[in-house]
């Protein structure tokens, strides 16, 4: 048995605990993991999706430039919440992770470590290809936060309302005088 085979033969249980580990990143875990709805949880979806199509994309050995779309469907999401750079790109690492502790639970498989290389190595790819997608997209988040705040949409958003503050402005200055 090659290492292909193994890995098509134990896909569904590898993507699983993937899907698992990525989703209980977020604080709202249980849902996201329970809920297979796309309309009532599209983050959920999203992530899981993308991770199925990456890892067959990286079991069939398909070139690195083809990993793009469902890499971008998983960062772009995390992009835009609170994870640092590591924290969003990270998730992504772990099937390597997962793929090892599955060969190492089945004896007849230990021969096949040495023939991880390449898929470890395309797991590589997909994580660099992920943290420039990441920053790509926080790049646009901050572009448009800046030209925001240049547009003074920002106060609109932001702050409070104006004719609120003024009303604070005023209540203050009649307390220091």
């Amino acid at each position: 048995m090659d290492l292909a085979e193994v890995i098509r033969k134990n896909r569904d249980k590898i993507v699983a605990q993937w899907v698992d580990y990525t989703l209980s990143t977020y604080p709202s875990s249980d849902f996201f993991k329970k809920e297979k709805d796309k309309f009532s949880n599209p983050t959920g979806v999203s992530i899981r999706d993308g991770l199925e199509q990456l890892f067959d994309m990286l079991a069939a050995g398909n070139d690195p430039e083809d990993f793009r779309g469902p890499v971008e469907q998983i960062v772009r999401i995390r992009a835009v919440q609170n994870f640092s750079p590591a924290e969003a790109v990270a998730p992504l690492n772990a099937v390597k992770h997962i793929t090892r502790n599955m060969l190492e639970r089945e004896k007849e498989c230990s021969s096949l470590f040495k023939d991880l290389y390449d898929f470890e190595f395309a797991v590589d790819l997909a994580v660099l290809a992920a943290f420039d997608i990441y920053m790509e997209y926080r790049e646009k988040l901050y572009s448009i936060r800046v030209r925001e705040i240049k547009s003074g949409s920002s106060i609109l958003t932001d702050s409070k309302c104006p004719s609120k503050l003024s009303l604070e402005n005023t209540q203050d200055f009649i307390k220091k005088v």
